[in-house]
């Protein structure tokens, strides 16, 4: 009784300097220092780091306060799920094994208290962008991966941090405008999905833009913005969902 579950993703964490980021770290922190309290269940919707690659033996340093955070929260029985997104899809089973959080490499669905959920951090999905869909699958590929690890980690690290920051096809930073909802591609995904699937809720992270929006009588959109300049997040209290704001 009285349990919510929380949705936050796109922190960016890293970008654009960890100088930079640090404020931003903090904040996060602080909520999720608030929202433990009656958590019920916590989803990271993805892009929690800038850049993040798992190497044999080494991970990017940092975010020791976020990790430490999380590892806190597991540990003291509340569920943490975790979905990759298009800049922190280079995870290898790092936070399975040392903060025992499930890490999704897709959409997945849950049901809670009778409503259905697809959740996902939501990068390629919908019609379009046929140039990043290709770019994924190099990306995700295994072979590709593999040679990037030969990189030495004072290089390999330092590259992608300055191309996450600088290329705008990773970064994202066009999909902070509202582009009218039929022209909205999750939006699109979502409306595709419901022919031949029931879901009360789709959630996703990926557009930085707050958005909820009615798909029919019984389904809903949301986006979950970011935590670079909305600091928005989701909550679900068993019978309705809302995207707030959090100010600390």
């Amino acid at each position: 009784m009285g349990k919510k579950i929380y949705f936050a993703s796109d922190q960016h964490l890293g970008a654009p300097t960890p100088e930079a980021s640090f404020p931003r770290e903090q904040k996060f922190v602080a909520w999720l220092d608030m929202v433990k309290q009656d958590a019920e269940a916590i989803f990271l919707l993805g892009d929690l780091f800038d850049f993040w690659f798992e190497y044999q033996t080494v991970v990017p340093k940092g975010f020791v306060r976020v990790l430490g955070k999380l590892a806190e929260i597991r540990d003291s029985g509340i569920p943490i799920y975790f979905f990759v997104g298009n800049h922190d899809l280079w995870m290898n089973g790092y936070f399975e094994k040392e903060l025992t959080i499930p890490v999704f490499h897709d959409n997945k669905t849950f049901t809670f208290h009778g409503k259905s959920f697809l959740i996902g951090h939501g990068d390629g999905k919908g019609p379009g962008d046929k140039g990043y869909k290709r770019m994924k699958k190099v990306f995700t590929n295994s072979f590709s991966k593999w040679l990037y690890r030969w990189l030495h980690p004072d290089f390999g690290v330092k590259l992608a941090q300055y191309l996450s920051v600088k290329n705008k096809l990773i970064s994202g930073e066009a999909d902070v405008k509202f582009l009218g909802e039929d022209n909205e591609w999750l939006v699109r995904y979502c409306k595709r999905k419901l022919e031949t699937q029931h879901f009360d809720y789709f959630v996703f992270g990926h557009r930085h833009l707050p958005m909820t929006i009615a798909l029919n009588e019984s389904s809903t959109y949301i986006n979950l913005g970011d935590w670079i300049g909305y600091f928005t997040y989701g909550v679900f209290d068993g019978t309705q969902f809302s995207l707030e704001k959090f100010e600390s």
